[in-house]
């Protein structure tokens, strides 16, 4: 999976407001998926080293955010 890591940071970073409403009301947590996101960075974007949980939240969380337009 090809992701931009500075996008990735930009989201981690700056929109953490837009993370923080994409979990509500769902059960996760907003430090859970930044965590997914931050460990996604620390490994240079290599999807392989995440567990089945944290693509999990990775592909529902953060993916349709990276997509959406920035607020």
């Amino acid at each position: 999976m090809n992701v931009d890591i500075d996008m990735m940071k930009n989201l981690i970073s700056k929109r953490r407001d837009e993370i923080e409403q994409s979990v509500a009301g769902t059960g996760y947590l907003a430090k859970t998926v930044i965590g997914v996101g931050t460990f996604f960075i620390d490994n240079e974007g290599n999807f392989d080293l995440l567990t089945a949980k944290q693509k999990v939240i990775f592909e529902k969380f953060l993916l349709p955010l990276l997509d959406a337009p920035c607020r």
